[in-house]
């Protein structure tokens, strides 16, 4: 059983997954090029100028600072990617080694699946809210307090995933040359669980900044000086009235991001599962 991606289906994705992988390799560029984009300091305060609408000056508004919120938003989309991406991986990372190690044995299995089923029964939001709250806000804290939650789930697919590959015949032949248990799990089992345990990341990867924002919108998310989607939109919900466009940019932005990493990760399973053929 093997997972295997081939340049011709490649050459063939479906159109909604190329506009989604266009859409974010945009969003990745004008974030991190914001210095050059906008030349404005994110943080720059100009009590004469807050909460102005769109204009020429300021193509998305002002704040209740005078801040640029085009300023803030790009800048905020590399703390929100980042958050994202680390909470996906870090997640991704300690759930695999835990499942690997449950699917090796009985033991294992019983210990480690009783603690992540203890953690599932307890809502994702609610204890990335409390671990938050107790270790203070922050970049690192939200990342942790994200990925803590979402490691149950990736454990239990790569318990199913290594109780399935470990009956398969290239494993059997494997275990009678002599391979190690160790070997067995890192060499042969990992290498063909990681297409789906990869669809799973992008998953997390969306929920992590859909979350942040959560976080950042009950006030233990990061801190306002360092600006992201989620606490922008906080910031704005004061204003929600006079200066809707302080919430509308970036919540818009929220959701069609999440949405199109969803389409990438529905796209990456089509593509690395081995059953997925395209027609000539």
């Amino acid at each position: 059983m093997t997972f295997s991606f081939s340049w011709r289906k490649s050459r063939r994705l479906p159109t909604a997954l190329l506009i989604a992988l266009t859409f974010m390799l945009l969003v990745v560029l004008l974030s991190y090029l914001a210095p050059l984009i906008t030349g404005i300091n994110p943080l720059a305060m100009n009590p004469d100028v807050r909460l102005k609408p769109p204009s020429e000056s300021h193509l998305l508004g002002t704040d209740m600072f005078g801040r640029d919120i085009l300023a803030r938003v790009l800048y905020g989309g590399q703390i929100s990617l980042v958050i994202g991406l680390a909470t996906a991986a870090l997640a991704t990372t300690i759930g695999t080694i835990l499942g690997l190690v449950a699917g090796a044995g009985q033991l294992s299995d019983k210990i480690l699946m009783r603690i992540m089923d203890g953690m599932m029964a307890i809502p994702g939001i609610l204890l990335a809210i409390a671990l938050a709250t107790i270790f203070g806000g922050g970049v690192i804290t939200v990342i942790v307090a994200l990925a803590i939650p979402e490691v149950p789930g990736v454990a239990r697919l790569a318990r199913s995933l290594t109780l399935t590959l470990r009956e398969q015949v290239f494993v059997e032949a494997a275990r009678s040359y002599g391979a190690g248990p160790l070997r067995l799990l890192f060499k042969y089992i990992l290498p063909n669980a990681l297409a789906p345990i990869a669809v799973q990341a992008t998953y997390i990867c969306g929920v992590a900044i859909l979350y942040e924002a959560y976080l950042s919108f009950v006030g233990v998310g990061v801190p306002p000086e360092q600006p992201s989607w989620g606490n922008i939109v906080a910031e704005g919900r004061s204003f929600a009235l006079i200066a809707p466009y302080m919430i509308l940019y970036p919540s818009v932005l929220i959701a069609v991001v999440v949405l199109a990493i969803n389409l990438i990760g529905d796209g990456a399973r089509d593509m690395l599962d081995p059953r997925f053929t395209l027609a000539d």
